[in-house]
C-alpha cells in the first residue's frame, strides 16, 4: 500500500531547550515506498520516526510521500511541501538522480536538505551548498575503500559494474580511486535491471579473478541469485548496498562469506547503536539495515540542531547542524567542509547468525575516511 500522506507528531516527554521554542520544525520526507526500491525508503523512514518517537517530541513534525523511485515525482512532492505544507526541512531521498532533481532547488529556496542515503559527487564539491548535509556518505566512500580492500586480498583483474546513473558513476570511480590492479570489464547495467544473462556471460569469458558491483536493492537480489546458479566462483566484493539486511534474506546461502564494505554494521560497539539495533528489531519485527541507522541518525541530527536553536534563525540552526552535537549510531561522527561525513569505512563479511544471514565486521577498510571532492566546495 503507498503511502501517500502520513502526519506525526510525537507525545512530549521533556522540556524544550529555551533556544527551541518558537513554533517547532516542519519536516517533510520524500523517499521510495513502492516499487523495486521500496525496501530501503522503508527502512529510511522506519529508522527515522524511531528516533522521534522516542525523543519524543511535540514540536516536531514529519510528512511522509512516496516519489515512486521517479524524479519527476519527487520534484512535484518537494514543490508542494515547500510551497503547500510550507516544511522547513527536507529529508528521505534514496536515489542520486532524485536527490541531483530535488535538492538544488531546495536549498536554493532557502530550506535545509538533510540526506539520508544518496551523496552524489555533484553536491559535494562544486555543487556544494550550506543547507545541505549528507548524513550518509558520499557516493564514492564505500567503494573506495572496497577498492583498498580488493589490493590487501590479492585481487588484480576484477570485473567491475554498476547501474547507469549518478551513483553508479560514482561507485565505479570510487572503486577505481583506491584500486591497484587491472580492469578485466567495466560496465554500466541499466538502472532497475532484473536479468544480468548478458553481464555474467562477460564476466566469464573476461578472465577476471574477481568481480566488483553495485547493485542496490532488487537489482543486487537478482544478479546475486543468477551470478550463484551461474556456477562462476571469482570472488565476489561489494559495497553494503549490495549485501545489505535485507538482500541478504532473499539471496541466503549463496552470499556467504562475501567480503563487503560499509560506513555501519549492527555490531559496531557502542551503546548508542546496541540500543538501536534491539529497539528497532523490537519495533518492526526484524534487523535493521544501514538504511535503517541513517535515517535513525538524520532525526536525531535534527533533533540536536532543535536543542540548540530555532530553525527560523538559518545561520544558528546551520551551526548547529555542522556540530553534530548527536549520539551516532557509528560512533564518532563530524561533519567535514562540504557538510559530508568524515568517518571510518568498515570490511564486513557475511555471516549465518541461526537462521538470519547478517554481516559482521573484520577490520577497518578507511579510517577518518572524507571525501574527494571537499576541496572543491566553495562555501
Amino acid at each position: 500500500m503507498k503511502l501517500k500522506h502520513l502526519l506525526v507528531t510525537a507525545t512530549c516527554t521533556a522540556l524544550l531547550a529555551a533556544t527551541a521554542q518558537a513554533e517547532g520544525v516542519k519536516v517533510g520526507m520524500i523517499t521510495t515506498l513502492s516499487g523495486g526500491g521500496a525496501g530501503l525508503g522503508i527502512d529510511v523512514r522506519d529508522g527515522f520516526m524511531l528516533a522521534v518517537e522516542q525523543a519524543g517530541r511535540s514540536d516536531l513534525e514529519v510528512v511522509i510521500e512516496d516519489d515512486q523511485r521517479k524524479p519527476d515525482v519527487a520534484v512535484q512532492l518537494a514543490d508542494k511541501m515547500i510551497q503547500s505544507e510550507k516544511v522547513d526541512v527536507l529529508t528521505g531521498i534514496i536515489w542520486s538522480n532524485l536527490a541531483m532533481a530535488v535538492v538544488p532547488a531546495t536549498v536554493a529556496q532557502n530550506k535545509f536538505y538533510l540526506s539520508p542515503n544518496a551523496g552524489p559527487s555533484a553536491l559535494a564539491g562544486k555543487g556544494c551548498h550550506k543547507n545541505y548535509f549528507n548524513v550518509a556518505w558520499q557516493n564514492d566512500n564505500l567503494h573506495e575503500a572496497a577498492g583498498a580492500y580488493a589490493n590487501t586480498a590479492g585481487l588484480g583483474n576484477s570485473f567491475i559494474l554498476a547501474p547507469n546513473y549518478p551513483a553508479g558513476k560514482d561507485a565505479l570511480t570510487g572503486y577505481k580511486r583506491f584500486y591497484e590492479g587491472a580492469l578485466a570489464g567495466e560496465l554500466y547495467t541499466k538502472l532497475g535491471q532484473t536479468d544480468y544473462a548478458s553481464e555474467i556471460a562477460q564476466i566469464r569469458a573476461s578472465g577476471a579473478d574477481s568481480v566488483y558491483f553495485f547493485l542496490p536493492g532488487g537489482m543486487g537480489i537478482s544478479f546475486l541469485k543468477q551470478y550463484a546458479d551461474s556456477g562462476l566462483d571469482l570472488p565476489v566484493v561489494g559495497p553494503a548496498f549490495s549485501f545489505d539486511q535485507g538482500i541478504l534474506q532473499a539471496v541466503g546461502a549463496a552470499a556467504l562469506g562475501v567480503r563487503n564494505t560499509s560506513q555501519w554494521s549492527k555490531d559496531i560497539d557502542n551503546a548508542t547503536n546496541a540500543a538501536f539495533v534491539e529497539s528497532f528489531a523490537a519495533k518492526y519485527g526484524r534487523l535493521p539495515s544501514l538504511y535503517a541507522s541513517q535515517g535513525f541518525d538524520t532525526a536525531n541530527l535534527l533533533i540536536s540542531a532543535m536543542d540548540k536553536a530555532d530553525v527560523a534563525d538559518q545561520d544558528a540552526f546551520r551551526a548547529a547542524l555542522q556540530a553534530a552535537d548527536f549520539a551516532s549510531t557509528r560512533g564518532d561522527f563530524a561533519f567535514g567542509p562540504n557538510n559530508h561525513p568524515i568517518q571510518d569505512i568498515y570490511v564486513r563479511e557475511v555471516i549465518q547468525e541461526g537462521d538470519v544471514f547478517t554481516n559482521k565486521i573484520i577490520s577497518v577498510g578507511l579510517e577518518d575516511r572524507g571525501d574527494a571532492y571537499a576541496a572543491d566546495c566553495k562555501m
